[in-house]
Order: structure tokens, then sequence, then C-alpha cells
């Protein structure tokens, strides 16, 4: 663990690298992802704001976006990157793909949680006379909660991981953290560290999220 401790100082500073990038990503994408979701569903054929045209639109980006790995995803976001942080490397530009690639998966776990909330509860607004959008923010997001906040629990984790993976092109954080002073001087012990940190990180997360969401479920 001799190497560990000489590079304790770093580890804290991966730590709270990871924490940035996986709280600001999770509030971005979580915003992102929430619009789109809503889009997905208000637009849904025989829904609010039915529109076949633009919930195809939508509904196509999403699921071609949705399952680029992420490594790829990094690269091929890269001059979008520079141009609005004005890098390509290191944190802010990570966090700015993150982001993105989060978002697109955020907006399908929205979607999918609108859904699960009872069409009499619509039904029952639209009859006392609420508007369409009165309805999407007013009743169906809010029933919706407990769901929602489970899925961006379950989005927080992946976050945490496309994190780790930013490692590999010097995106700082844990897992660049675990590459550069931990396998590349094949230094077993830093690498188990970093996973018990990036293992304590997501429970967490998930421990946080779960509190929310049953306090959510029970209101």
């Amino acid at each position: 663990m001799d190497g560990f401790l000489d590079t304790l100082d770093v580890w804290r500073t991966a730590i709270w690298q990871t924490l940035f990038m996986s709280l600001v990503s999770l509030v971005v994408s979580g915003v992102l992802g929430l619009v789109l979701g809503i889009a997905l569903y208000a637009t849904r054929p025989g829904n609010l704001l039915s529109n076949r045209v633009l919930f195809s639109v939508i509904g196509i980006v999403v699921n071609v976006v949705r399952p680029i790995p992420f490594i790829i995803f990094l690269a091929a976001v890269a001059p979008l990157s520079r141009l609005v942080v004005g890098t390509t490397l290191g944190t802010n530009a990570v966090t700015f793909a993150i982001s993105l690639a989060a978002a697109f998966a955020v907006a399908r776990i929205v979607e999918q949680s609108l859904l699960g909330v009872e069409p009499g509860v619509v039904e029952a607004a639209r009859a006392a006379g609420a508007s369409r959008l009165g309805i999407l923010l007013g009743v169906v997001v809010p029933e919706a909660l407990g769901p929602l906040l489970l899925g961006y629990t379950f989005i927080f984790v992946g976050i945490v991981d496309m994190s780790a993976q930013a490692g590999l092109v010097g995106g700082g954080g844990l897992g660049d953290y675990a590459i550069t002073y931990g396998s590349q001087r094949y230094d077993w012990g830093i690498v188990y560290v970093t996973v018990a940190t990036i293992v304590v990180i997501v429970q967490l997360g998930q421990f946080v999220g779960n509190r929310l969401a049953r306090a959510a479920l029970r209101r």
C-alpha cells in the first residue's frame, strides 16, 4: 500500500473530479432528458400533444445515440466539445460528453415512467378543465415522481461508470487515477482501492436515490 499512500493527495483530487463529473452530468442530463422524455410521452400518437412526425424524429435520434459506446461517443462529439467548452481533453470536456450521452438514456427512462401513470388520472384532469401543459407538468410528472427518481438513480450509476472510462483519454477522476498510478505502474493495490472507492460512491448514490424515491411513493 506504499504506492497508494504516496498518491493520497492525487486520490482525493480524483474523487472530487469524479463527483464533479457525475453530479454536474446528472443535473444537466437530467434536465435535457426530462425535456426529451416529456416530449416523447406527450407527442406519442393519441396522447396529449399527439404529433406522429415529431414523435418519430425524437425517437429515432434517441435510438441512434443511446446504444453508442461511451468511449466512441466521446471521440464523436470532440468537435462539439471543443466548440462549447474550448477543449476535447480534461474534466470539463468529459463532463460535457457524459451530459449529452446520458441525456438520451434519461429520455427513455422519463418516457417509460410517464407512461406508467394511470390514464384515468389524466382523463380526470382533462375533465376538470386543466390545460394540456398543466396536465403534463402538474399531474403526470408529479404522479411519476417515484419511478423517475429510481430511474435517475440508475442513470447516476451509469454516469459514474462513464466517468471512469474517461480515464482512458486523460479525463481525470478515479478512472484516470487507476490507469496512471495503478495499472501502468503494475500497482494493483491502487487499482483495488479505486474499485472500492467507486463502489462506495455508487452505493451512497443508490441509498440516497432509494430514500428519495420511497418518500415520493409514500406521499
